[in-house]
């Protein structure tokens, strides 16, 4: 199973991590390694078309989805 949002399809993105450690071997350039970044995905059920289906969506989708259903 993919980590994408079935909704808006944000997905798996990598990226660098720094230490910001000041000494003497690290004076001139500080260590940088890579890193991922992953969504934080849930599994919820949405009605579309008349039919229920479970869909992978990311925290933002699920908020504006639960911020949508109240109003």
């Amino acid at each position: 199973m993919a980590k994408v949002c079935e909704l808006c399809e944000k997905s798996t993105v990598a990226g660098r991590r720094i230490q910001h450690h000041h000494s003497i071997g690290w004076r001139f350039k500080a260590p940088r390694s890579t890193r991922v970044f992953k969504p934080n995905l849930r599994k919820i059920k949405v009605e579309i078309d008349g039919d229920v289906i479970t869909v992978n969506t990311c925290m933002k989708c699920y908020k504006r989805l639960q911020k949508d259903s109240k109003e």
